[in-house]
């Protein structure tokens, strides 16, 4: 009787082929949105043939889907192990992260033109995610490093804007800056210009007032110069 093979290496392979498929759809999703990219062409990058890419994704849609679903988590997952104590390295931190992950910015991009979309994808784990960095932003208020005055919702989407919008508008800001958003050039004289700009929003500490004629009496009853 013939001894069957190990299914390992199988699992393995089909490991390895979901993770090309979803490298190359992430790829054409973020160069031509979701109307815009085409299955032969994922298919083509990722090395396989289409219905094995259908028979593990299905439609272009799910494929879709699920590039936005890991890409999201990815974001999730850094911000859960994103620990800072002041505002100002917090907004340099996600600058550099979206510095590294430029595609994550163009997929926004295009999921906001996509007028068609009736439902937001992953939308409540995206709220979850966005609720813990609104109580981040308060806690920094509570700690006086953030004006205690001002929306902490309205701080995210600033902070947003911030570490954003260099990198979404790309010939804008060549255009205004001469340098591109992936210029280190461009990216360290950013990462300077947003941590000052943070820390200019510090509450000042109010003056501390001394009553001097009361500091001047004890002084004279002691012989003490004040």
């Amino acid at each position: 009787m013939a001894r069957r093979r190990p299914a390992t290496p199988l699992k393995r392979d089909s490991a390895r082929s979901r993770e090309r498929i979803l490298a190359a759809a992430l790829r054409e999703f973020s160069e031509r949105g979701l109307a815009g990219a085409r299955v032969d062409r994922i298919a083509q990058r990722a090395r396989i043939n289409k219905r094995m890419l259908y028979s593990y994704f299905g439609a272009k849609n799910e494929l879709y889907r699920m590039v936005m679903r890991r890409r999201f988590a990815l974001r999730a997952a850094q911000l859960d192990r994103a620990a800072h104590t002041a505002p100002e390295e917090s907004t340099v931190f996600w600058f550099q992260f979206g510095c590294r992950d430029r595609a994550w910015v163009r997929l926004l991009e295009w999921e906001a033109l996509d007028a068609t979309a009736t439902r937001l994808i992953a939308r409540s784990q995206r709220k979850r995610c966005y609720d813990r960095a609104v109580s981040q932003f308060a806690g920094f208020q509570r700690a006086r490093q953030l004006p205690a005055d001002l929306d902490p919702r309205l701080l995210l989407l600033s902070n947003m804007a911030l570490t954003t919008f260099p990198l979404a508008f790309p010939q804008l800001t060549r255009l205004i800056t001469g340098v591109s958003p992936g210029d280190s050039r461009f990216q360290s004289r950013w990462t300077a210009f947003v941590r000052s700009m943070i820390r200019r929003l510090r509450p000042v500490a109010p003056p501390v007032f001394t009553d001097r004629r009361k500091a001047w009496r004890r002084g004279a009853s002691t012989g003490a110069r004040v």
